[in-house]
């Protein structure tokens, strides 16, 4: 077996994304040729994982300009900063998203003065940019990574951190790559992730893909298999890591961590530096997205609880710097203290 799929290009005719929400039963790519198309794929959850929505936001912006004719420069920058605005707005959580989009900003308010259609151009070839380097980084990650699992090792896992999140590999998915193809007889466990279930529908799809043995457990099971000493360390990926630490990722994931540090496992975040939020110095501070409550309410389209419960669906939380062993990233893996050991890498 091995990986036959992508999860985003940039096409010659628009941006091409494969349609996450229909996975494992049917994989569809959709081509997206406006920008508007791009933003709504990002928010209603077409892509997601971090590196994945920045890489989306980046190439919608480039295809924003690139289909748009302008009439003079200024008319231009007007509206590439009203297209920056848009994508800002999709999903706030995830920072590489604000990183991809700054990128873009910093990139064309250093060309502005340049011509339109060299600007076009510049825009399109930072995007591709932009995934070429997530590709490296992420393949980085993983062998980094891999030097911290022991052979034979089972690993569990938590949400989808593969290479359906980002360009390819993955990050929390990278290291398991890496790891099993090195030949070190790992199996993955992976928790189903309510209420999207993006370990049970994206993760073990992925893996399987590949051949990696993989098992899927109830979010509530992860416990138990660790009493039972059948979990030797926990990989999860991030979509904001505070300047202490602190990460942001999946809901559950911080639920996974408590119990990982009472069973005495290893509990491993995998993520690109690019991830990293140093402006934010702890996880209060970072905004936690709430989706439709009908993902909790409904299962494909039935409606599964009563009409008269509410519901809340907050899409992440925050797992305290404490609970986290080590943080694998391109540049390394950083270990306690946090502050110091990020603050090192920047």
């Amino acid at each position: 077996m091995g990986k036959n799929f992508y999860t985003i290009a940039y096409t010659q005719d628009g941006v091409s994304m494969l349609d996450q929400r229909l996975l494992p039963e049917q994989e569809i790519y959709h081509l997206y040729t406006n920008y508007e198309d791009v933003a709504k794929a990002i928010k209603e959850m077409v892509i997601r994982g971090a590196p994945a929505i920045g890489i989306a936001a980046a190439f919608g912006i480039a295809l924003a300009v690139e289909k748009k004719e302008f009439d003079d420069s200024r008319s231009m920058e007007t509206f590439f900063y009203n297209v920056l605005d848009i994508f800002a707005n999709t999903r706030p959580t995830a920072v590489n998203l604000f990183w991809a989009i700054n990128r873009m900003k910093e990139v064309f308010e250093k060309n502005k003065y340049l011509g339109v259609s060299q600007i076009k151009k510049i825009l399109k070839e930072e995007a591709l940019k932009i995934y070429d380097e997530d590709r490296d980084v992420c393949k980085r990650i993983g062998i980094e990574g891999n030097r911290l699992i022991k052979e034979d090792s089972t690993i569990l896992t938590h949400c989808n951190a593969g290479a359906l999140a980002t360009s390819d590999f993955g990050t929390a998915l990278a290291v398991i790559r890496e790891a099993y193809f090195c030949g070190k007889n790992i199996k993955v466990f992976a928790d189903e992730t309510r209420p999207y279930l993006q370990g049970a529908r994206l993760t073990a799809w992925e893996l399987s893909k590949e051949g990696i043995p993989v098992t899927v457990i109830c979010d509530n099971m992860a416990g138990y298999f660790m009493s039972q000493g059948k979990i030797d360390c926990v990989i999860v990926g991030a979509d904001r890591i505070a300047a202490n630490g602190d990460t942001a990722n999946k809901i559950g994931t911080y639920t996974v961590a408590v119990l990982a540090k009472y069973h005495n496992i290893p509990f491993y975040v995998a993520a690109p530096t690019s991830t990293i939020d140093i402006t934010i110095p702890d996880g209060s501070k970072i905004p936690i997205e709430y989706r439709k409550t009908e993902e909790i309410t409904h299962f494909k389209g039935h409606r599964i609880v009563c009409e008269e419960a509410n519901a809340l669906n907050p899409s992440f939380d925050i797992t305290p710097a404490n609970l986290i062993t080590a943080i694998i990233t391109e540049k390394g893996i950083l270990k306690q203290d946090f502050t110091k050991s990020i603050k090192e890498i920047f």
